[in-house]
């Protein structure tokens, strides 16, 4: 995978150039992640208007869109698959949270170690996040949001697209595994991708995390928030063993597309 030196999108990444299997590869410039792109100005980033999006497709929930929303470069259509609303209902109606996930809350939450030790201290943090990649996999609004995503990926007339959430590592990340997965891309491969995005992602949050640890925050849950470790993805792909049995059957079976649309995908974003 390529990072991407864009002036404007952060956490830019091509999935192009990834080996799979066979000698194959994820052909460049086809499929594309990121994080929030409320900054995205192709007039005056070259390496964004070089890439030619033709279509968006945007994890957030309502609120991060609203605060948050999209610029999106002329030509382009922008497709909004909320993956998390369900688990976001869920929360609310137990008192639980309000109207934004856990990754569009981190300046909330760590401008207050307290705050943050009541809510994620003594593994909470990572509980949460437990049951949010559960939720990526089972969740009903997970799976239309995905189905959106492959099915705009099988598109006949499909171009340049690019996905993404809020920080782009934990929406995304599952997007861009389900799509690894599909393709061909052994265990190790989609695991390095997966992580890949931490050292983006943290220098991104590094002044927040610098001023939360200074005001006597816990490091670990720091880590546990900003950052992408092996276990939320050992986590999500349990779920799918438990419920499906494989990858290609989560993908006809739960996210309902065809063996033709996965065919697609494969024809269209691979290369020798």
């Amino acid at each position: 995978m390529t990072a991407l030196a864009s002036t404007s999108v952060a956490n830019l990444r091509d999935l192009g150039g990834l080996p799979l299997s066979g000698g194959r590869t994820v052909r460049p410039g086809l499929v594309l992640r990121a994080g929030q792109l409320d900054r995205m100005d192709p007039a005056t980033d070259p390496v964004l208007a070089g890439l030619g999006i033709r279509t968006i497709v945007d994890f957030r929930s309502d609120a991060e869109r609203a605060d948050y929303p999209d610029r999106v470069p002329a030509g382009a259509r922008l497709v909004v698959a909320d993956a998390l609303a369900d688990t976001i209902r869920s929360a609310v109606a137990r008192g639980d949270s309000d109207d934004k996930p856990a990754a569009a809350q981190l300046k909330h939450i760590m401008s207050d170690p307290e705050l943050a030790e009541e809510h994620l201290g003594g593994g909470r943090a990572q509980a949460l996040f437990a049951e949010t990649y559960r939720a990526l996999v089972s969740s009903g609004s997970a799976v239309a949001a995905y189905r959106s995503f492959l099915t705009e990926l099988a598109a006949p007339d499909a171009g340049p697209l690019l996905f993404h959430c809020t920080a782009g590592k934990d929406r995304t990340g599952w997007a861009a595994t389900i799509v690894l997965t599909l393709l061909g891309a052994d265990a190790q491969t989609i695991e390095t991708e997966y992580l890949s995005v931490n050292p983006a992602v943290r220098a991104a949050f590094e002044p927040l995390i610098e001023g939360f640890v200074a005001k006597g925050g816990d490091p670990e849950i720091a880590q546990a928030v900003i950052g992408v470790v092996p276990e939320y993805l050992k986590t999500a792909l349990a779920e799918v063993d438990e419920k499906f049995g494989s990858m290609e059957a989560y993908v006809r079976d739960g996210l309902g597309m065809s063996d033709e649309a996965v065919t697609r995908i494969r024809e269209r974003l691979t290369q020798a």
